[in-house]
């Protein structure tokens, strides 16, 4: 705010006064005789047509025709006729005005604004000349009683006007000159006046120069913005639809990190991920485009120049435009991906989005096909292995029961022992009898050979028999080695039979379990065209901006403030 200094003012340099004082005039004047610009003429003289004056300067006697203009008689409509030459003249309005008023500070009485400039150009004054208004209005109280300097130092002459008079004072007034002091005041407060005119003026020009900047920079970028959002851009339609991806059942194994997780949105994040990044990648942008032609849509006329891909757009250029209208988002704490397709038609973005859950469901099924293949693969292949093995093993033991003729070294043991058993329950008998026949005083000789020979025939079967069980003879393998055979191939018979069990129970194991993995796509929200446009946002477009713009403007201005107060320090 500036404060105009309330101190008494004095004008210390010689000036000029105007025949009107004004608000402005000072109130010392080294020139000035005492009497400011009073009259003190008699009424009849003042009442007199102005006449030349002793301390005007003679002129020369070769102008006077020229300086003093012959009178005449002037009939109104002569007046009339000039006053409207002199407003065809194309003036205008602060000329005029000027005109008047420089006409009425000299005393010639004008009708109007164009009778204004006729009397002055009859007084020889131009009244739209600067020089000449300086010399129309210079003669005043203290410079009419002595020749002005201008007039003395070019040896011209001061222009009179009909109202021009020269008013002598009676009495000279003393001269108050101010103190020094006072002189030192005004000097101080006229330099502060100074200084606060040109801080006001230089701040006027900063903010002039600041608007300039703003408009050309903020205000004028964001106008563009808005007429191209309002105007120019293409409408789009947005369809949103929404899937989450589940598992068939809990996984196995409760006390391991994937059942303490089973059923939660953490059980399918791995595969919701996958199925995002896929939507997202350059393969679904060129499956899209090959079925449903993404790239001939977007490289329509109905769209905007700033949208529209050029005709020969690579797939770079359509990959971009691809992740601009295809907006996926995934929820971690819900599982639930959202979708939101982008076209100029509300049909074609509900068959891109249609389409690309498709892509998804494919996605989805290819993610865990591996996964329950390699699992069967392993339980399968176990499982032959395990069949072949034991059909291998159950041809050996056959084998072995051909070879030796026995089709089980048990049964065959057992008909040994019990053969030995007889004849041994035999020998007794025949021991028993032979032992009674020689208890006798007179044994007859006759009756016991044939019983000590049945007893040597008896013994030499069981010692054949016993041979045969644990001997091998040239013409036969003993029967403790036909067992062990028989023995060590059933029992490998039985231990392929329990790992074709066990093979068997695993691949059941592995089915169940791949049949828990499986994945599938369950849409929650169906893509649905749409009746009103979604973009483009111009308001909210158009104030984001404004805001960048204003951004960049602050942050540059700053940047240039800091360089330039760095070098100039």
């Amino acid at each position: 705010m500036t404060t105009t200094p309330k101190v008494p003012r004095y004008n210390t340099r010689p000036v000029e006064r105007s025949a009107v004082p004004t608000d402005s005039d000072q109130l010392f004047d080294n020139q000035d005789d005492g009497f400011g610009n009073m009259d003190f003429r008699r009424p009849e003289d003042r009442a007199a047509p102005p006449g030349p004056t002793p301390l005007d300067e003679p002129a020369p006697q070769g102008d006077t025709a020229a300086a003093q203009p012959v009178a005449r008689a002037v009939t109104p409509e002569e007046i009339a006729r000039v006053n409207a030459a002199i407003l065809s003249e194309g003036f205008t309005d602060r000329q005029l005005r000027r005109a008047l008023l420089i006409a009425q500070r000299s005393q010639l009485n004008p009708t109007s604004e164009a009778d204004a400039v006729r009397l002055l150009r009859e007084a020889g004054v131009d009244p739209f000349s600067r020089a000449s208004i300086i010399r129309a209005v210079a003669p005043s109280s203290n410079s009419k009683s002595r020749p002005q300097p201008e007039a003395q130092g070019t040896g011209r002459e001061i222009a009179r006007v009909p109202g021009d008079v020269v008013q002598l004072p009676q009495k000279a007034k003393p001269i108050a000159v101010p103190s020094t002091e006072q002189r030192a005041e005004v000097n101080q407060a006229a330099e502060i006046l100074r200084m606060q005119q040109e801080i006001a003026r230089r701040r006027r020009r900063r903010l002039a120069l600041l608007g300039a900047r703003l408009f050309a920079f903020v205000l004028l970028p964001t106008m563009l913005a808005g007429w191209y959002f309002y105007m120019m851009a293409t409408p789009m339609y947005s369809v949103r639809s929404e899937f989450v991806i589940q598992q068939a059942g809990p996984s196995g194994g409760g006390g391991s990190l994937g059942g303490l997780f089973s059923g939660t949105a953490f059980a399918t994040s791995q595969d919701s991920i996958a199925v995002q990044g896929y939507l997202q990648s350059r393969e679904a942008m060129a499956r899209l485009d090959e079925d449903v032609g993404f790239r001939a849509h977007f490289q329509s006329p109905a769209i905007d120049e700033l949208q529209r891909m050029p005709p020969d757009a690579g797939l770079e250029a359509a990959y971009r435009v691809y992740r601009k209208f295809l907006k996926i988002s995934f929820d971690t704490t819900e599982g639930v991906i959202r979708m939101d397709v982008i076209a100029a038609d509300p049909q074609v973005a509900a068959a891109w989005s249609k389409q690309l859950i498709a892509y998804a469901e494919e996605q989805v099924d290819h993610l865990t096909q591996r996964l329950r293949a390699d699992q069967m693969k392993d339980a399968q292949a176990g499982y032959e292995a395990a069949q072949k093995a034991l059909t291998d093993s159950q041809k050996h033991l056959i084998e072995l029961q051909e070879k030796f003729k026995i089709l089980s070294s048990e049964t065959e043991v057992g008909l040994i022992v019990g053969q030995i058993s007889g004849l041994e329950n035999q020998i007794t008998q025949e021991r028993l009898a032979l032992a009674q026949m020689e208890s006798n005083a007179e044994p007859n000789q006759a009756r016991m050979e044939p019983i000590k020979r049945r007893i040597a025939t008896l013994e030499s079967q069981v010692t054949e028999l016993r041979a045969r069980m644990t001997e091998t003879t040239a013409g036969a393998t003993s029967l403790a080695e036909v067992q062990g055979q028989l023995m060590v191939a059933q029992a490998d018979l039985q231990t392929r039979q329990l790992l074709l069990a066990q093979a068997l129970q695993s691949m059941e194991t592995s089915r169940v379990e791949a049949n828990r993995q499986v994945r599938y796509l369950s849409l929650s929200v169906s893509p649905i065209p749409p009746d009103e446009p979604a973009y483009p946002r111009a308001f909210e477009n158009t104030l984001v901006t404004l805001l960048i713009m204003l951004g960049i403007y602050l942050m540059v201005s700053m940047t240039a403030a800091i360089l330039r107060e760095q070098v100039s320090s």
